[in-house]
């Protein structure tokens, strides 16, 4: 039997589960790329939100593209649960805060009618860093978005139009991807794209709507036929919509909304006034050690994140470049631990309970690596610090990208790999003209350190 509002009375007693009248919640937050991290982490938190008294922030949650999570969760009446999996043991809890799962391009216009519902207050979106179209200098793709058809921009634009004409205020477009400086950017592209189809729309855009900055965190790998048998076994029925994660959750807001919003602070969000030293932490500490444990780790034949960390090699080069690299190149806020966040990021990669693949951390590399290790690079830079662990998993990188890989760029990779061959690939890709040109530029000693782990590689 599926989970859905009809098998509630099979559950076990001891799931966790909300206390509120779902059925009496209205929509607040319509939530565009409603996957795995989404509903592990920023529904979480709304959810206990309702739980502790806050009323009507259902969420509607969107697929751009797939219908997947839809055929998924449509048959449970948008039931889920949430499994935090540790080494001592495992903890589950039900999930109600999503009313529903449309797919955008269906044709009964729902995300629309709820973009442009008077109840509506939140456009929360985890759409991955490549769904903003953005190019190598940070700006929109115009031409991109134009021949995708169905982006965010398109349905935003559609939406924040009709809310114009009806008289509606704007909303808070809260966007929880890596970005960095991630509000700013979506406010840029969003803008430029009001910009090239309606000038008076952007204009509307600028002064009725806020696009606070955030910063996620959560490891949130992709669940596995095992983790749904485990669920099932663990709940008595089939949750083909079920996530597993880790314990840990973090969520930090800066404080400007367009209008209403939940109480999420009594629920552990933090609402600040600057986000960046959070976000600039999470992206170069947790993310570019990730990425370098996935392509260090996939040359050495590894799998999993805690398989990479417990390398007698790979582990301790790692934590050098969190430690010695990427939290150097770091202004923390006032109180804000790095060292503290630094030990407890350790413990999150050793996590055997939580096999986090590889390959799936590197995908799409060439929309993540500018934050994650060319900002700290040129910030360490400026500081006159090198940063050789960093460079090794540049290298590894461009190894990764060598032949086709999961990348929106790698035919263009690819390509510069059979033009510039090994010793011409650090040009091709960071010289003036490079490919990835303007977010770092390496200097003699770079270059030399890249093309000696380049070699290193190779001779494996």
């Amino acid at each position: 039997m599926r989970l859905s509002t009809a098998s509630l009375d099979r559950l076990p007693p001891s799931l966790a589960r909300f206390d509120y009248d779902r059925a009496a919640q209205r929509v607040g937050i319509v939530h565009l790329g409603i996957g795995a991290f989404a509903r592990a982490h920023q529904a979480v938190f709304t959810d206990a939100a309702m739980a502790g008294g806050d009323r009507d922030w259902a969420i509607l949650g969107a697929s751009l593209r797939s219908s997947a999570v839809r055929h998924a969760l449509a048959p449970q009446d948008a039931l889920y649960t949430v499994t935090e999996r540790a080494a001592h043991g495992c903890r589950s809890r039900l999930i109600g805060a999503v009313h529903d799962v449309v797919v955008a391009a269906d044709p009964d216009d729902t995300l629309h009618r709820a973009l442009t519902s008077s109840a509506v207050a939140i456009v929360t979106m985890t759409v991955t860093e490549k769904g903003y179209h953005r190019s190598t200098d940070g700006s929109l793709d115009i031409a991109a978005v134009d021949r995708s058809g169905g982006t965010l921009y398109h349905h935003l634009a559609r939406a924040l139009a009709a809310r114009r004409t009806a008289g509606l205020g704007g909303v808070t477009l809260l966007s929880c991807d890596n970005l960095a400086d991630n509000g700013a950017a979506l406010a840029a592209s969003l803008g430029a794209w009001l910009d090239h189809v309606d000038p008076s729309l952007a204009s509307w855009f600028a002064r009725e709507c806020r696009c606070p900055s955030t910063m996620v965190d959560r490891i949130v790998p992709a669940v596995t036929p095992a983790d749904l048998d485990m669920v099932e076994a663990a709940i008595g029925v089939r949750d083909a919509a079920a996530v597993v994660t880790e314990p840990f959750l973090q969520w930090v807001i800066e404080d400007r909304f367009a209008g209403r919003r939940p109480d999420w602070e009594r629920v552990g969000v933090q609402v600040v006034q600057h986000v960046a030293p959070y976000e600039a932490a999470k992206l170069r500490m947790l993310n570019g050690a990730h990425s370098a444990l996935a392509y260090r780790g996939l040359l050495a034949g590894l799998t999993y994140v805690h398989e990479a960390i417990g390398d007698p090699v790979l582990g301790p080069a790692v934590e050098r470049l969190i430690r010695n690299e990427a939290m150097a190149s770091l202004d923390p806020a006032p109180g804000q631990d790095l060292a503290g966040y630094a030990d407890a990021l350790i413990g999150r990669f050793a996590n055997p309970a939580l096999p986090h693949a590889l390959r799936q951390i590197a995908i799409d590399g060439s929309q993540k690596i500018a934050q994650r290790w060319l900002a700290p690079l040129a910030a360490n830079a400026a500081r006159s610090r090198t940063c050789p662990e960093t460079l090794t998993a540049l290298a590894a990188w461009l190894i990764h990208v060598r032949e086709p890989a999961d990348d929106p760029r790698s035919d263009a990779f690819v390509s510069a790999w059979a033009t510039a061959g090994r010793s011409g690939i650090v040009d091709a890709m960071f010289g003036e003209r490079g490919l990835m040109a303007g977010h770092w530029r390496p200097d003699g000693r770079d270059r030399a350190g890249i093309e000696q782990a380049l070699a290193a590689f190779d001779q494996r």
